[in-house]
């Protein structure tokens, strides 16, 4: 590696440098034994994301029109709190929420099964913190989902 690319090697950030340098880091959930593209391979952070605009919105629709009396003002712990019990009550027993099923996204063990409701619980509960969903691994699972030891999938 000359000087210039030394220098510069910042620009593209470590794992680019490591991959120019011969590293294989794989693809994301090849570690875990996903495929890579296609049924059962992990979910991509846009589908994850709309997956979640799509609960928080119907959330926050249901806490406007149904539990506050039509008050924005006191929609919003409301909305926090449907969510949570969404989130819970629906990963918990089928395996996805309403807007994981329409993006076409299944939550599942690390292993292939079914959660189990305290790892239902508590990947809930991280979520609703905001931050642990926020840092990735090289996978592309949040920290809620690794001590949950969860996985979201393409279904």
């Amino acid at each position: 590696m000359d000087k210039r690319q030394a220098i510069g090697s910042w620009l593209s950030g470590p794992r680019e440098t490591a991959e120019q340098m011969g590293v294989d880091f794989g693809y994301p959930g090849k570690q875990l034994g996903l495929p890579r593209q296609g049924p059962g391979s992990i979910a991509r952070s846009g589908r994850r994301f709309g997956a979640l605009a799509i609960d928080w919105l119907a959330c926050q629709l249901i806490a406007y029109g149904l539990v506050t009396g039509r008050d924005w003002n006191a929609a919003g712990n409301w909305t926090l709190a449907l969510f949570v019990a969404l989130s819970i009550l629906t990963v918990g027993t089928v395996g996805f929420t309403p807007g994981k099923r329409i993006v076409g996204l299944r939550v599942v063990s690390q292993d292939g099964g079914r959660l189990g409701i305290g790892r239902v619980v508590l990947r809930t509960v991280l979520i609703a913190l905001v931050i642990p969903a926020l840092v990735w691994d090289r996978d592309g699972r949040g920290l809620h989902d690794r001590l949950a030891r969860a996985v979201q999938v393409r279904i």
